[in-house]
């Protein structure tokens, strides 16, 4: 059975959008007219690479301009220079470019330097990596087989291609899959059953490539044979042959299982016009999906599909099955997934305006062009609430919900993410009914009179720092700084968690070594949330102190005495992750 959200009231879409304004008065008392202070992104001086900026919970700890052949000085707008998405190998930031991609060294985050530069047109160039291979996505009908530039030579190319980068200052193409509808975004799928294959899916967006470019494509309707449409590619990668990539398979994810029809969810708007009162922009059309997020530990991948939000059990990773789906008379253009930690949550972002529109102005609804945050109740989403960066931009930003990833803060659900000229918000969704920014930053204007595409394509978390790539100007790294929504403890945990890779739409379960941060930080969110009374508050404190100094000093018994002595007086249901934590952290010592 299909399902699908309804709008909020009308008190609480005005309370909403009067947020999004940055007009709602909190904590006012009745008869009087103060407010809180103007949030400072408001109002920010245009300029390209001089635009001035605001922060808040964050420090800016490098910028880097887009090198040479991945920028045009005289036109920072220039679409064929963009840059896009990011992965992460080891100690590298890949960075997508639509002119092909970078490799940064970002060992020293304070000072990350530029390994190499590949020209490889195509459009978009989203990137993912997978130990000694990176895939590129190839949408444009300009790319060539052979990563050249003149596309009216050549063999053309659109899918997907696989890079070796053993060697990082020359990687070598080794295999090039071509595929109907190019390749607008993928995913690279684990196996947990099979360390010897990895599986692609492919999300094709753009139209159809002729025959005569590639056997077997057509825009045949959905009632024809075998179209084009309405399926994902799945790619099989040897991974210690990986010029034998190919599609295994072409499932078809939104069938209707009581007709058959392979086009069975959303085929258009279900208004005549969007919400807004615009015209919709894009439509939301079920004919393929944009991003797929693949969760391998838990068997689920969260596809966002253009006119809807579908889970999946990935469970065989080959053969990917729709098990629910959920649509919104609000959003344009399902664009993105991320799951939390624990799989019982996932939000997607709805790209209304493509990316290309002012979307976050004070006219805006925070239900459009907004995430929309599900519950997973027994394989089954259940909507929760949306979350819209807080602070409207101007006529001249491109702004709407994008790219982003968790922040691995245990005991807590926060993510950070790309609003394209919104800037980055990081926010948490513990309670997904009431999520809230906690850290942000943002620069003004790449143009003060009209709209350049610009601002930041993603926003992503990697080993202790955060990481974004900003379209029309580079790379940023920001490290989070203590606050009243997050502690120095709980920040030092998320950094002690250090991954080998990452890939935007390939989610790895997260686990924390037992150590005095990660019970510190469990401490921290029950004092905040006075959780936990005194003298109780008191005497953790200082059992958890008195535990950590005899440890640094190699009193290993004294230590664990400690730390047991305290777990013992933890009885209360709400703290239980501290206790855990704390018998972790002394059977550890």
């Amino acid at each position: 059975m299909k399902r699908q959200l309804g709008s909020r009231s009308g008190r609480g879409r005005r309370a909403l959008g009067l947020m999004a304004a940055g007009l709602l008065l909190v904590g006012v008392l009745p008869g009087t007219a103060s407010a809180a202070p103007p949030d400072p992104r408001i109002g920010l001086g245009a300029g390209w690479l001089d635009a001035q900026s605001a922060i808040s919970n964050l420090e800016h700890l490098a910028h880097r301009d887009k090198p040479a052949g991945f920028v045009d000085p005289a036109n920072p707008g220039n679409g064929a220079y963009y840059a896009s998405d990011l992965a992460f190998g080891g100690k590298y930031a890949f960075l997508g470019n639509y002119n092909g991609f970078n490799i940064v060294d970002v060992s020293k985050p304070a000072d990350p330097a530029l390994v190499t530069s590949v020209v490889c047109p195509g459009g978009q160039g989203d990137l993912s990596v997978h130990g000694n291979l990176l895939f590129m996505s190839v949408e444009e009908s300009r790319g060539r087989v052979d990563c050249g530039t003149n596309p009216n030579v050549g063999i053309r190319f659109q899918g997907i291609r696989v890079f070796d980068i053993r060697d990082v200052l020359n990687p070598v193409q080794v295999a090039a899959v071509q595929l109907c509808r190019g390749s607008h975004t993928h995913t690279v799928v684990t196996d947990p059953k099979d360390a010897n294959n990895i599986y692609v899916y492919v999300s094709g967006t753009t139209s159809v490539r002729p025959a005569t470019t590639m056997e077997g494509c057509n825009n045949n309707p959905a009632t024809g044979e075998n179209p084009s449409r309405w399926r994902i590619d799945v790619i099989k990668v040897p991974v210690a042959a990986p010029a034998q990539a190919a599609v295994v398979n072409q499932p078809r994810l939104f069938v209707d299982s009581e007709t058959g029809r392979i086009d069975g969810l959303q085929n258009g708007p279900q208004t005549p016009r969007h919400p807004s009162g615009s015209t919709w922009s894009p439509t939301p059309n079920t004919n393929a999906c944009h991003d797929i997020t693949a969760y391998p530990e838990i068997g689920l991948a969260a596809g966002a599909c253009q006119g809807n939000g579908i889970l999946i059990d990935i469970s065989d990773p080959a053969n990917p099955r729709r098990i629910d789906e959920v649509s919104d008379p609000n959003f344009a253009y399902w664009h993105s997934a991320t799951f939390n930690n624990d799989g019982t949550k996932v939000i997607f972002t709805d790209e209304w305006g493509g990316g290309s529109g002012a979307r976050c102005r004070d006219t805006d609804q925070p239900e459009w062009g907004a995430n929309a945050i599900f519950d997973i109740v027994d394989r089954k989403m259940q909507f929760a609430s949306y979350y819209k960066l807080p602070v409207p931009q101007t006529l001249q930003e491109n702004c709407v919900a994008h790219n982003g990833s968790l922040i691995p803060v245990p005991g807590r659900d926060i993510m950070m993410q790309a609003w394209y000229q919104g800037g980055i918000s990081v926010f948490d969704f513990t309670d997904s009914a009431n999520p809230h920014e906690i850290a942000y930053f943002d620069r003004g204007p790449v143009n003060a009179d009209r709209l350049l595409l610009g601002g930041f394509w993603s926003a992503y978390w990697y080993n202790g720092n955060l990481y974004g790539n900003e379209i029309a100007r580079g790379l940023d790294v920001f490290k989070l700084t203590p606050s009243q929504h997050l502690s120095r403890a709980e920040i030092q945990a998320a950094s002690q968690v250090q991954l080998g890779q990452f890939n935007a739409q390939g989610q790895p379960k997260v686990t924390w070594t037992p150590s005095f941060a990660v019970a510190r930080a469990h401490y921290d969110q029950l004092v905040r949330a006075k959780a936990i009374g005194h003298p109780l508050e008191s005497q953790v404190d200082k059992f958890l102190e008195r535990a950590e100094e005899f440890a640094a000093d190699g009193k290993r018994s004294a230590a664990v005495a400690q730390l047991q002595a305290i777990s013992n007086k933890l009885g209360a249901p709400e703290h239980q992750a501290l206790k855990r934590s704390i018998l972790d952290l002394a059977e550890s010592l």
